[in-house]
């Protein structure tokens, strides 16, 4: 385990601003994007209805703003609407709330999007979201759910212009659901304070040489329960890793159905509930070793890169499975690993021979952090938002600005 890493942090949400507040910074440039969420939570709205926010307004001279609202919002007051020249849905379930919202902005004639990170708006696919996050498939509760929250994206989907996403796996996954869409990729990227921090952990483990405990931790960061039969890809190797080294430790975070044979190895096994996103990259910055397996299907393939740029920001080793996202991000070898199911025993046993010589784990470190800050730098795709809503750059000046009081 690296040493010097600070401890626990107090933690506020960076979310709490007033609809006052978030209405003035959508309307503080000539064109603007209003970004609709369910209601504000640490997952899905941070990356992809919270942070574009951020971005558009780290610059300025581009003459775009955006800003978040959710359900509360639109109960009270709905100004964003007429203040907005494009709105963008993040993951809404369709309602007639919704449907109202989108007529709305239709009247305006103003671009409406869908934005989604998961395979989660075909219904047709439901039976492999359901399987791959281990779902019970006996429970009626189960389907009921799962029909519902899918068919009700889908079918706001179905109202849009277009879909913005993370991966272009998952946009062709889109247009055989709804062939008339068009799509745009945004990828899931750093949040500004995330970033600060892990840079600042990057640097207080490679200005003290990379210096160690002796123990090697080897860290899965899940963040939820239903990523069993991905840990089951890695767990036999890892588990002949642990009985053959005593140094090295397992740390599991926010994963709550353990695997019963972990309890053989005690202490040797730490386990942590879910973190806030800031305390979660203290965690990581810890390990030596990040791992990401996955399941090889259409739903894992979907998935974004974020287990990868989250650890690398702060200096931290990923091994991780070769699906779509990791393939067009880690550089095998050089920034990371790319493992198949049937090489996790020989990939586990590199990584650990890496740390044991700092100057080849500096090495691979060092191109890791310089990739992502470049990738997934939270101030690096105000341009990619920008074209993924208007299209061609000639597209966002095409129509005049409302003029909204706030």
């Amino acid at each position: 385990m690296f040493l010097h890493i600070p401890g626990p942090l107090e933690y506020r949400d960076p979310w709490t601003s007033t609809y006052d507040v978030r209405l003035r910074q959508l309307v503080s440039q000539p064109k603007r994007i209003a970004y609709f969420y369910e209601l504000p939570d640490t997952s899905t709205f941070r990356y992809r209805a919270f942070n574009p926010g951020l971005t558009l307004s780290a610059h300025p001279e581009n003459g775009l703003s955006g800003a978040w609202f959710d359900h509360r919002d639109l109960a009270v007051d709905d100004r964003f609407i007429d203040a907005a020249d494009a709105l963008v849905l993040c993951r809404v379930r369709y309602s007639a709330a919704v449907a109202q919202m989108i007529s709305r902005a239709r009247a305006r004639d103003i671009p409406v999007l869908f934005d989604c990170d998961d395979l989660v708006f075909d219904t047709e696919r439901l039976h492999l979201i359901v399987d791959a996050l281990n779902q019970d498939q006996r429970s009626e509760a189960v389907w009921n759910y799962w029909f519902s929250y899918i068919g009700r994206l889908g079918a706001t989907l179905r109202l849009c212009d277009g879909l913005v996403t993370t991966n272009k796996y998952l946009a062709q996954r889109a247009k055989e659901f709804c062939g008339r869409l068009t799509t745009a990729v945004v990828p899931n990227y750093l949040n500004p304070e995330q970033q600060a921090l892990s840079e600042s952990l990057y640097t207080i483990k490679r200005d003290a040489g990379w210096e160690r405990d002796g123990r090697i931790h080897i860290g899965y960061f899940s963040g939820s329960p239903s990523h069993a039969r991905d840990f089951a890809v890695a767990a036999p190797a890892l588990f002949r890793l642990l009985d053959a080294d005593p140094r090295v430790v397992l740390r599991i975070v926010g994963f709550a159905d353990l695997d019963p044979r972990l309890i053989t190895y005690g202490k040797r096994v730490e386990v942590y509930p879910l973190q806030d996103f800031m305390n979660l990259q203290r965690l990581i910055a810890e390990v030596e070793i990040n791992i990401s397996p996955l399941q090889d299907n259409e739903f894992t393939n979907c998935k974004s890169e974020l287990k990868f740029f989250e650890a690398a920001i702060c200096g931290t080793l990923t091994l991780a499975s070769p699906t779509f996202a990791f393939n067009n991000s880690v550089r095998n070898g050089e920034t990371g690993f790319l493992v198949p199911p049937y090489l996790w025993d020989d990939a586990l046993h590199e990584a650990v021979s890496i740390v044991e010589h700092r100057e080849s784990y500096s090495n691979i470190a060092d191109a890791a952090f310089k990739c992502v800050r470049g990738a997934y730098g939270w101030d690096q795709h105000a341009t990619t938002i920008a074209q993924s809503v208007f299209g061609n750059p000639s597209d966002i000046w095409s129509k005049p600005t409302v003029n909204v009081r706030v």
